[in-house]
């Protein structure tokens, strides 16, 4: 090639380099413009909706004007500005040629298509079970008949002893390794210091990220982070309800470390603040941001606490000093590993109550029989149910899509199970995306 040859290629090829920054830098701001109308409508959504918004760190200058009368519900407005901004980000996805871009349209593309979901949910619209979740959290979680879960009661009742139906005779084992009240704050501020020394130990958190934690009643929840901004949480703990000596450990990583306040505060610091992507400043409940953010609270437990490490620090610290006796503790943890893989007939229960094939009474029957909870449990987590129906599926089959999507990426070395983990909790990321990279390892 003569040098003539080789400038004139240097020359085409700086051409298409400044042209390809510049549609990206074109393509940037259009992405922006669309972050805004995103963040404006999902604030204006929740103005009507309570339960919409779960958390916004963005300016306050996209707050809507507070409204003085929210009965008039606008459904066909908010859906023709859904529609508007999903074509808008559909062209810009097919349109662009940057990676970075095309990934942030597809995820606003998926947390759009939540955002008609649970309006039409809102007004009264239903929709089955599985359609539901797919439009609002990008997954369908899979179906387990009644023998399944028989199946796995009758393992369980090979384990304990005693006679009697199963679920008084776990509630009796369970019973032992109940928190006393006067213990319960205690126990719960050393379990999240726990987590979070552990925690820190494989991240860095942002400067200055702290919770506040506090004591309610009557919620339809265990436990539940209200995440501010700033990288500050509230952890609200639901004593109403029985605690368990596991559940220390449970809520502390579900709700602090690693889970909802780390998962909160990486992306407000990774994606709002350093790459100005506007649009994760708001945290739609309804949408597949919450699979992910369940999912890794749920796994962020055996990320922190591995093996039977968790077993092992509720009998060597918890037990004792909630003034627990630890006899038998190992038979309870060994009913609890089953106990996990009962959850999945809360979506059952769920599945049937959003379809209308399963009454209040079966419904009840099934979560004191397979998921072993108390009346009292069964008739909250009924509550919890009817208020946010298919959401479900995210505490579980997250947890597995989240599960796989780590032990498939980094196998059993801890380290890189961290770091994996850690990418979860950095990115906007979606059930399809751990479901894609799942199917490479098999």
């Amino acid at each position: 090639m003569t040098l003539k040859n080789i400038l004139a290629c240097i020359s085409v090829c700086t051409v298409i380099a400044c042209s390809s920054r510049k549609q990206s830098s074109v393509d940037e701001e259009k992405l922006k413009q669309i972050g805004q109308e995103y963040v404006a409508l999902g604030l204006s959504i929740g103005q009507y909706d309570p339960d919409f918004v779960d958390a916004y760190y963005g300016p306050d200058s996209l707050r809507p004007a507070a409204l003085n009368d929210t009965s008039d519900f606008p459904k066909d407005s908010l859906i023709l500005r859904v529609s508007g901004l999903k074509k808008q980000v559909a062209g810009l996805r097919a349109a662009s040629t940057n990676d970075t871009i095309r990934s942030r349209a597809d995820w606003l593309g998926s947390q759009l298509t939540a955002f008609e979901r649970r309006i039409r949910i809102f007004s009264g619209e239903s929709a089955a079970f599985d359609t539901e979740s797919k439009e609002l959290f990008d997954a369908v979680a899979p179906v387990y008949d009644e023998k399944h879960f028989q199946d796995l009661i009758a393992r369980m009742d090979s384990m304990l002893p005693g006679k009697g139906p199963l679920p008084d005779r776990f509630q009796k084992i369970a019973s032992r390794f109940l928190l006393p009240k006067d213990k319960i704050d205690t126990v719960f501020r050393v379990a999240i210091a726990e987590a979070r020394k552990r925690t820190l130990q494989h991240y860095k958190l942002p400067p200055g990220e702290n919770f506040k934690l506090e004591y309610v009643t009557d919620k339809p929840w265990s436990g539940y982070n209200w995440y501010k901004g700033n990288y500050q949480s509230l952890i609200q703990i639901n004593i109403s309800q029985p605690i368990f000596i596991q559940r220390a450990i449970d809520l502390a990583c579900h709700e602090g470390y690693p889970g909802h306040h780390v998962f909160n505060a990486l992306l407000e610091k990774n994606i709002y603040h350093d790459k100005g992507a506007l649009e994760i400043s708001l945290y739609p409940l309804f949408s597949p941001q919450s699979l992910i953010a369940e999912g890794s609270a749920n796994y962020g437990i055996s990320i922190a606490f591995p093996g039977d490490s968790q077993e092992q620090y509720c009998k060597q610290v918890l037990m004792p000093l909630a003034g627990i006796d630890t006899t038998g503790a190992h038979l309870y943890f060994e009913a609890l590993k089953i106990g996990s893989a009962l959850n999945y007939a809360r979506n059952e229960v769920a599945r049937g109550l959003v379809n209308k094939s399963m009454t209040d009474k079966e419904a009840l029957r099934w979560l004191t029989d397979y998921c072993l909870l108390t009346e009292k449990g069964a008739t909250d987590y009924l509550r919890f149910i009817k208020k946010y129906r298919s959401y479900v599926i995210n505490y579980n089959y997250g947890q597995d899509l989240v599960k796989n999507y780590i032990e498939g990426t980094a196998g059993q070395d801890s380290g890189k199970r961290w770091k994996a983990f850690e990418k979860i909790l950095s990115n906007p990321m979606k059930a399809s995306d751990l479901l894609a990279t799942d199917k490479q390892y098999k």
